[in-house]
């Protein structure tokens, strides 16, 4: 997808049918060259592969993964915990809205102002400026701006109850100067099921479609705004949680949403699972001057980074990983 050393590849338009069972093992097999995390092992050899009783059978669609493949998928619907809780600031949430304190709190060092692009200009690789913004932002001057990004997203949705006020014109903004335009959703897992929330994104603003301007939904999985850093779920329940968001989103809007977290939360409230890293793009969230630092395990690239939380524009910094051919072929084939 978007690693500089793999050839884009052309997709075959065909739907793939298969049964309940095969779609699901097929869909997030474990990584075969690593022992399984015990995220995964509670889950099963792979994740939906031998209950039939946790896939929707009758919802059995197809969707690429990150290296264009066109695979089958079933959505996965695995009981997870709900223990609502009220969204007192979802206006506040964004990404990486946490991730300046965490950094903070383990020791390393922030990028401790605004930097043009993080990658040396003599780089082999191509790095494209973007931003991320949300309502903290409000609405937007994209005349401006616009002649700065190669893409931008906007947060769209929270939890199943919370519409971004300025979507529109942080959405149809970019869109109508010319730039590349994304929605992410902002999740709270203890909440409601992965799979409502997904509805919830992709009902209110979170689509995909292959107009070659529109990149895949994003799911923004970090740091919890209102409590327990990891929701109150086990890594297996959360690894449960986010199999049924992204198979849920991936066999409606038939791509694979891209992921954003942070290392560290991954590896705390996931296990460090490998499980979607076949599938889905990774979105690394580190303001380290040591660069993007470690990725989760299975990802051996970042597609973006989110490097700092402030600059020159508004919202959060960004850098997609490849040249424009390779963002505009994500956001023409999912």
């Amino acid at each position: 997808m978007a690693a500089t050393d793999r050839p884009v590849r052309r997709l075959r338009h065909r739907v793939l049918a298969a049964g309940a069972v095969l779609a699901a093992a097929l869909l997030l097999t474990l990584d075969q060259t690593s022992a399984p995390h015990p995220a995964d092992a509670a889950l099963g050899p792979g994740i939906g592969a031998d209950n039939a009783a946790d896939v929707d059978a009758a919802a059995a669609s197809w969707a690429r993964t990150a290296s264009g493949e066109t695979v089958p998928v079933s959505p996965t619907r695995y009981d997870t915990p709900v223990r609502p809780e009220e969204l007192t600031h979802p206006d506040d949430d964004a990404m990486g809205g946490s991730e300046r304190r965490a950094e903070l709190a383990a020791g390393s060092h922030p990028l401790s102002g605004p930097v043009a692009n993080p990658i040396n200009a003599d780089s082999a690789v191509a790095q494209l400026p973007g931003i991320d913004v949300s309502s903290h932002q409000g609405a937007i001057d994209w005349a401006s701006v616009a002649p700065h990004v190669d893409f931008v997203y906007a947060k769209a949705t929270e939890s199943t109850t919370y519409q971004n006020p300025d979507f529109t014109n942080q959405y149809n903004g970019p869109y109508n100067y010319g730039v590349i335009r994304g929605a992410y959703h902002f999740a709270i897992p203890d909440n409601s099921s992965g799979t409502a929330q997904a509805d919830y994104f992709i009902a209110h603003g979170g689509g995909w479609s292959a107009d070659g301007k529109t990149l895949p939904g994003a799911l923004d999985i970090e740091y919890n705004p209102y409590g327990a850093e990891c929701y109150g779920l086990t890594q297996a329940q959360m690894t449960a949680w986010i199999s049924n968001f992204v198979t849920e989103y991936a066999a409606k809007e038939h791509a694979y949403p891209v992921i954003y977290s942070n290392t560290n939360w991954w590896k705390s409230c996931t296990g460090n699972t490998s499980s979607f890293a076949s599938l889905d793009p990774f979105w690394v969230a580190s303001y380290s001057t040591e660069g993007a630092g470690p990725l989760p395990n299975g990802w051996g690239f970042y597609t973006f980074w989110q490097y700092t939380d402030s600059g020159s524009l508004p919202g959060d910094q960004d850098v997609f990983n490849g040249a424009l051919s390779r963002l505009k072929t994500l956001a023409q084939d999912g």
